[in-house]
């Protein structure tokens, strides 16, 4: 079904079709594919800055996989848990709708610690490059919700206001026809999630101890999404409180007291605190892992050359034939 969606102030209007394309008869829908490049690309870059952490890519998989298996139970499970309409025996019934991004990182990360518990990953400095990562899904991920015209906030009559045939569904029979504008949460939290990036980015070049870019993740993240949280009209609610604003304002104290004991600690010590990367025993797992990636690269190029020469002793061979 092809929707619209308007920016009347901004002289924006686009036609959007929730479906991309069609395999066999089964819709793919956009809000899938944006949450799957969001993963993906969030994937490219911890495992291109882990040995920064002195993590090795080669047993983080397995935590990676299991994390990324538990945020998604994760975010069905907190959303049929405070939505009053869903029970469980509409759990894998997503297509209807109804992830809650909270619910994915709390699923993400206890199955995470778990799995790195098993797999001997150091889980602090593993935290704080998934941290990072979180950013890059959620800003990219929100997109989705444009498409989906959800995860808006109340009537607005800023410029950057949007509105659509789904909002107007949703809003027209509460506000009046001349507040159909509504603020854009999801560009919102969008904005905010890419700005923590950039911010995550530098200062884990910087970072003080382990664990302190994830705090920082849970501070930011938490500070923005108690504000955009008040604006939505559709938040999941637990009598008269909203869940997800009451989490975010105890996950950025909770955070924030953390940081300032961890740098406590460090400044009582007189002794700047030993970073994962620095011990012996990762340089060792990174040395391995590096000699693994040189050995595998050695066998390639000797592939490569076996089988150029193949390839030109076969053009000599039909040449000489020719002749």
């Amino acid at each position: 079904m092809e929707n619209f969606v308007s920016f009347p102030k901004l002289g924006i209007t686009l036609d959007i079709d929730r479906v991309a394309f069609k395999i066999f008869g089964f819709e793919m829908h956009w809000y899938a594919i944006i949450i799957a490049i969001g993963m993906l690309l969030a994937l490219f870059y911890c495992f291109s800055v882990m040995k920064r952490f002195g993590i090795s890519s080669d047993r983080a998989i397995d935590v990676v996989f299991v994390g990324l298996v538990g945020g998604i139970l994760g975010a069905r499970t907190y959303y049929i848990i405070f939505d009053d309409g869903l029970t469980f025996a509409d759990f894998f019934n997503i297509r209807g709708g109804g992830l809650a991004i909270y619910g994915g990182v709390i699923g993400a990360f206890l199955c995470a610690f778990i799995t790195a518990k098993i797999r001997k990953v150091r889980f602090a400095p593993f935290a704080d490059v998934a941290a990072i990562g979180f950013t890059i899904g959620q800003s990219i991920g929100r997109w989705g919700n444009f498409i989906n015209q959800e995860a808006f906030g109340g009537p607005t009559n800023l410029p950057w206001g949007m509105t659509g045939n789904i909002i107007e569904l949703s809003v027209g029979d509460v506000y009046s026809s001349s507040y159909t504008m509504v603020h854009p949460c999801f560009l919102y939290e969008s904005l905010w999630c890419a700005v923590g990036f950039v911010i995550l980015h530098f200062l884990s070049k910087k970072r003080k101890f382990d664990g302190q870019i994830f705090l920082t993740y849970v501070a930011w993240y938490g500070l923005g999404r108690f504000f955009i949280e008040g604006l939505r009209t559709d938040s999941l609610m637990f009598g008269r409180l909203r869940v997800s604003q009451v989490l975010a304002g105890l996950c950025v104290i909770v955070s924030i007291a953390l940081i300032l004991s961890n740098f406590q600690k460090i400044k009582r010590s007189g002794v700047p605190a030993i970073l994962y990367v620095d011990t012996e025993e990762s340089k060792k797992l990174i040395a391995e892992e590096e000699a693994k990636e040189k050995k595998e690269k050695i066998k390639k190029d000797k592939k490569e050359e076996i089988k150029e020469e193949n390839t030109e002793n076969s053009e000599e061979n039909n040449n000489g034939e020719n002749n």
